[in-house]
């Protein structure tokens, strides 16, 4: 099951370093290889929920194995495809395939494991999901430079062929593929509800990721405010129909539980940062630097281990310990960014102080990440899993978008608008958005304060 989480998290940035690539030999535009780009994630976020119903109504192994398999045949038809047309709707299709499996990773923690065993399940869940996120860039850059048998780009999408053919013949083995209960069959699947969350997040996603592209247009501010009225349609309406009996595709009981209003914000702030600084320093060391896409893509070595070994050992740390590591992980965060973007002020390839603030900020996204995932969902009653596993895997999603979408602008933006004035440099615009991302990171240590006091 992890090693499917790690398959779905490396395809949301594995493309990154490809994208020039893949420009040059498809002819693509700019938009068309931010589609390229985000269309997974569009189609994976608003999903997400709707495949953690299903997992509830057929059975999570089963509904796993299909999302698999469909994950697996586009990202074969990805790697053969001809044109960015092609591209960009074979990648909505993958999007898709990931949210029928990897909510069901969660749903099956929460239904197979208890107490301890549940917490170390969780921090192996926190671990692969965001070691994925780094791991995308560096593969990419291994496999871009590599341009194996002269493929160029596709070998980034053909590596999840051999992998998920291996996961559905050891997945038939060792998942209950048993359906669902009579109870949990008998919950009507809430299609008015997937059509407004599905419409709201549509209408949020696609402006973020086209809106830099097109200058922010007046369409683009209309999205916003038509997301924003659709959230609240979708909150009465799924309120409305819990009181009635119905089953929401978002059970009320399931956010007003304890810590997950909390979870929620923190979850979207912490991979807001994590998203957002890859995403610019992406742009930083290959555009202002010059690096390759290899070496690109190994800068987020040290960032990656750490936050691994850190999200599988912290619940063997001293109990006293456990009560503060949130806020420490954001307070940690905001001071590695800060220092990562003081190195890099110079111009320069940042030196010592460089690899202190990669280290740094690996334990503190992953204190700021692990703690708070398990906190949310050690609790959560069995019955309310698939709800709870939605919720906070869209908002994963939403997290990482918003990130790229906005810190990405920011760096875009001062980049171009200063440099009418002057000579203004990449790391000057990277040391400005790392001073932005540490902001965001002291409001989840200020969250997480409060958390604590209550």
């Amino acid at each position: 099951m992890l090693a499917g989480l790690f398959m779905a998290a490396l395809d949301v940035f594995i493309v990154n370093v490809a994208a020039p690539t893949i420009g040059s030999e498809l002819h693509a535009s700019g938009a068309d290889l931010q589609l390229v780009i985000a269309g997974y994630t569009i189609s994976y976020s608003v999903l997400l929920i709707t495949g953690a119903r299903l997992g509830d109504r057929l059975g999570h192994g089963r509904v796993h194995l299909t999302g698999v398999a469909l994950f697996t045949t586009a990202s074969l038809a990805c790697g053969l495809a001809q044109g960015a047309t092609e591209l960009i709707v074979f990648r909505l299709v993958q999007g898709g395939g990931a949210a029928l499996a990897i909510p069901q990773v969660l749903s099956l923690i929460q239904r197979t494991f208890t107490g301890e065993a549940r917490a170390r399940a969780l921090g192996a869940y926190s671990a692969v999901l965001a070691v994925g996120a780094a791991a995308g860039q560096i593969v990419g850059g291994v496999l871009v430079s590599a341009d194996l048998f002269g493929t160029g780009w596709r070998p980034v999408f053909l590596v999840n062929v051999p992998v998920g053919a291996l996961l559905l013949v050891l997945g038939r083995r060792v998942l209950p593929l048993g359906g669902a209960s009579r109870s949990e069959r008998a919950r009507v699947l809430d299609l008015s509800g997937l059509v407004l969350l599905g419409a709201a997040v549509s209408l949020l996603t696609v402006p973020l990721v086209l809106g830099q592209e097109e200058d922010w247009p007046l369409w683009s501010w209309l999205s916003l405010a038509g997301a924003a009225v659709l959230f609240a349609l979708f909150c009465g309406y799924e309120i409305r129909l819990a009181r009635h009996g119905g089953a929401p595709l978002i059970a009320p009981r399931v956010l007003r539980h304890p810590g997950i209003g909390l979870a929620v914000f923190r979850v979207l702030t912490v991979m807001s940062v994590n998203a957002g600084f890859l995403f610019a320093l992406t742009l930083h060391v290959q555009g202002g630097l010059g690096y390759s896409a290899l070496r690109a893509g190994l800068s987020f070595g040290p960032t990656a281990a750490v936050f691994a070994a850190v999200s599988l050992t912290w619940r063997r740390w001293p109990a006293r310990l456990q009560r503060a590591l949130t806020a420490a992980g954001f307070a940690l965060t905001a001071v590695s960014v800060a220092v990562v973007g003081l190195a890099f002020h110079g111009g320069g390839d940042g030196g010592v102080l460089l690899y202190a603030g990669y280290t740094g900020l690996g334990a503190g996204l992953a204190l700021a990440f692990s703690p708070t995932l398990t906190g949310a969902l050690a609790t959560v009653r069995p019955e309310d899993a698939a709800d709870a596993s939605g919720l906070l895997a869209t908002v994963t999603q939403l997290g990482q978008l918003i990130g790229v979408a906005s810190f990405g602008t920011l760096f875009l933006n001062r980049l171009e608008s200063v440099a009418v004035l002057r000579s203004y440099t990449s790391a000057e615009a990277f040391s400005v958005c790392a001073w932005a991302l540490a902001a965001a990171a002291a409001a989840g240590a200020v969250s997480g304060l409060v958390l604590r006091r209550r």
